[in-house]
């Protein structure tokens, strides 16, 4: 089980995302050897067959304790307790073409679709967890469903560790609102533009109106205040954020934030605005690993295949900020350091007490690749 999850995990940083290319790769003898066998036609790695059925095996329980590992692994990234950690959480489409569980059809996206939830720890870029759900907006109980496990899990190893819950417009609900303000999180959500809002806020909008006549240029003003809906228990504090376009069209935007006395114009341009960078980080997950190959009808089958390839992003997240900081790829998506580093031909030289792998002499990433067989032969030692 272990060499079939390390070869299909490994398949996929690799850019060979379908159970397919098993068939074409089993004999591969850089694969073979990173799985830990010696490259032959005796050991050949698993075939499209064994892949599918091991994608069909999988059973509920067993993915509720692999999505527990894959909070493991993040919270053991870290070499000592973190002063914050962001709580990025945000649905992505994946566009489905058959009859897969879970199908809706999404008219934002105008395609039958799944959206999975994405976690991240939004200061890193570290994945938290990713979860198959139906192709619509997320309801109040789901989000909690996930955030409630997050937080419990992160809790038990770093109890003094500062919570923040970051997420945009379809996730805020007052049942989250109030979770959070019962569980001390902090939260900075988006908030849906509504008349009552609009007027609240209209000494704001004159302001706006009087800075753009001043200037006679595009122009940016911040206010804040406190607001309740009508399902809300209390009222909480609203930041809005107006921009004036050089045509002097007014665009106004909402946050609700447990944050009393931060400053309006930093908690939405540097905290709520920075929400941006988990588009990045799915756009890796997604297009850079192809995380968006949703092929199989079961729903549990289709969550097996996202965790795999949450564990690849966690692989090649991992080899980025460890061991290329500091190289021209230490800020490159992750296609771009598979196809500059990780795809590189090779002589491979097998004997009775080793195996050499010949790189070619002119490589662009030579020096990169030393370095990274450095690192490892010094935790041989």
């Amino acid at each position: 089980m272990s060499d079939l999850i390390c070869q299909r995990i490994l398949q996929i940083c690799q850019g060979y995302e379908d159970a397919d290319d098993c068939d074409h790769l089993r004999l591969d003898p850089a694969f073979q050897t990173a799985v830990g066998k010696a490259p032959g036609p005796d050991t050949a790695l698993a075939s499209q067959p064994t892949m599918t059925r091991l994608e069909n095996r999988v059973n509920s329980k067993e993915l509720v304790c692999l999505g527990y590992a894959l909070g493991d692994i993040f919270l053991d990234s870290f070499d000592k307790a973190p002063k914050a950690i962001v709580i990025d959480m945000d649905p992505t489409a994946i566009h489905c073409h058959g009859a897969q569980q879970l199908l809706l059809f999404n008219a934002h996206e105008d395609e039958y679709c799944l959206m999975p939830f994405h976690v991240y720890d939004g200061l890193t870029g570290k994945l938290i967890t990713a979860t198959i759900r139906p192709g619509k907006t997320p309801r109040a109980g789901e989000i909690l469903a996930l955030l409630k496990r997050i937080v419990r899990k992160i809790r038990a190893r770093f109890p003094e560790t500062v919570l923040i819950f970051r997420a945009d417009g379809h996730h805020s609900k007052p049942e989250v609102h109030a979770w959070c303000e019962a569980g001390g999180v902090e939260f900075v959500i988006g908030l849906s533009p509504n008349r009552v809002l609009n007027r609240q806020f209209e000494y704001a909008f004159e302001q706006a109106r009087l800075k753009y006549k001043k200037l006679g240029r595009a122009c940016r003003v911040y206010a804040s205040g406190h607001y309740a809906a009508g399902t809300w228990a209390r009222p909480r504090r609203v930041i809005c954020r107006i921009n004036v376009n050089d045509s002097g069209e007014l665009d106004a935007r909402y946050i609700v934030t447990s944050f009393e006395d931060t400053g309006a114009k930093y908690l939405y341009e540097e905290v709520y605005c920075d929400r941006g960078n988990a588009e990045l980080f799915i756009k890796d997950h997604k297009n850079g690993l192809k995380s968006d190959r949703a092929s199989c009808h079961k729903a549990t089958a289709n969550q097996f295949r996202l965790f795999l390839h949450s564990a690849a992003y966690m692989l090649m997240h991992a080899l980025r900020e460890k061991l290329l900081a500091g190289t021209h790829l230490a800020n490159a998506q992750f296609d771009t350091i598979r196809l500059r580093l990780l795809k590189c031909a090779a002589r491979v030289e097998v004997s009775s007490r080793r195996i050499l792998f010949h790189l070619p002499q002119h490589f662009p990433c030579k020096d990169i690749c030393r370095r990274i067989c450095d690192f490892f032969a010094a935790l041989r030692i």
